[in-house]
């Protein structure tokens, strides 16, 4: 694998939103971007032609955590990496696990080593080094990896969030060193991802920022976000943190969020999003859409045999009506569940590709301002 390259191709005048492409081994993304999480190398209920064909999807996100411990290294290894063992041909990024152990809570213990936490599966014992985590992804291939870090809890104290940066800063060291002293033995450089913390602390923030811009990385993620803090309180913290990234590298918000979410955070400059969101709200009953947000367990919808949405050139959502949707959920039948989640990613996929194109056309801000009260409304 070559590194990853970035270019900007627009940016609006408005705000901090910006388009651009990025480029790896496995293919062009155009940003901004969604990443459908394919957790365990699943996007839940949906396969792999769909996501190409329906959804429109341009890169997949992986779990080191979950992979690490189902189906396992040993497995992913023998399959040639996650590309082969999945039949997924286009980029993928894999999160280090880092907040998986940090869910984990009662069950994980933090020091300078790493992480020991126990297996959600079957209680057996496990450690997470940085090494440990680089080796781990290297073994699973992905095009972009994520650095181990310690995502503190919201809310969390000044020394505590203090610690936690200066400890993910210095798993960062690890991370790259590791990465450099592998390299011989894999014949390519994965392109590494360092992660912003410093919880809800701007001078924390600034500092973690400045330490990651440092490391001249192909690219940069903000962690510590999205993790029980208010929405004004997100979208404040991933403003400021982007005003201390460098300009000219992708910016990846972790695990964000609702289709406004999006549109807000890319007005501040974010490129790249994942949220496990649309699949599990679609198994849910709850559809994203161009009109607003659908409860199609309600009865309004029984005979309604409209589109699902016509508006987002899907044809999944442009075949199945609301009524017949549904019935489908009202019968426990699993094909509801197919399309809903197939419904919701391709919206997102949808949506994200309008906000590029008004980005470029430089009518962004405008838009976005017109369109987060629909996105927010009930349909």
């Amino acid at each position: 694998m070559a590194d990853l390259t970035f270019e900007l191709i627009a940016e609006d005048k408005f705000s901090k939103a910006r388009a651009g492409v990025v480029t790896t081994d496995h293919g062009v993304i155009e940003t901004p971007i969604f990443m459908p999480v394919g957790t365990i190398g699943s996007v839940k209920a949906v396969t792999q032609q769909q996501l190409l064909n329906d959804v429109k999807a341009q890169i997949i996100l992986g779990n080191t955590y979950h992979l690490y411990l189902r189906p396992g290294i040993e497995i992913l290894e023998a399959a040639g990496g996650l590309h082969r063992f999945n039949g997924w041909h286009k980029p993928i990024l894999t999160d280090s696990g880092g907040f998986q152990v940090f869910s984990l809570a009662a069950q994980r213990k933090i020091t300078e080593e790493g992480a020991l936490f126990r297996s959600h599966i079957d209680g057996s014992k496990h450690m997470f080094s940085p090494e440990r985590v680089m080796d781990i992804q290297r073994s699973i291939g992905a095009d972009i990896i994520m650095a181990f870090d310690e995502c503190p809890p919201y809310p969390s104290t000044y020394d505590y969030a203090y610690n936690s940066m200066n400890l993910t800063h210095r798993w960062l060291d690890r991370c790259f060193k590791r990465l450099d002293e592998t390299a011989p033995k894999y014949g390519y450089t994965q392109n590494l991802f360092p992660i912003v913390q410093g919880s809800t602390y701007k001078d924390l923030r600034k500092a973690s920022a400045e330490y990651i811009a440092s490391k001249n990385s192909t690219g940069v993620a903000i962690g510590g976000l999205s993790v029980g803090e208010p929405p004004e309180m997100m979208y404040e913290y991933c403003a400021f943190t982007c005003e201390h990234l460098p300009w000219n590298k992708p910016r990846y918000l972790m695990g964000v969020g609702t289709p406004w979410d999006l549109l807000e955070n890319i007005s501040y400059g974010v490129d790249m999003f994942d949220c496990v969101m649309p699949t599990r709200n679609g198994r849910n009953a709850m559809l994203f859409t161009s009109k607003g947000v659908i409860n199609i367990d309600n009865k309004k919808w029984e005979k309604d045999f409209s589109p699902i949405d016509d508006a987002i050139g899907c044809e999944v959502s442009s075949y199945y009506s609301k009524a017949y949707l549904r019935h489908l959920f009202k019968a426990k039948e699993i094909l509801g569940l197919q399309i809903a989640s197939i419904h919701n990613l391709a919206f997102y996929l949808h949506l994200i590709k309008e906000a590029r194109k008004k980005i470029q056309e430089g009518t962004f801000n405008s838009w976005k301002n017109e369109m987060i009260p629909i996105l927010k409304s009930k349909a």
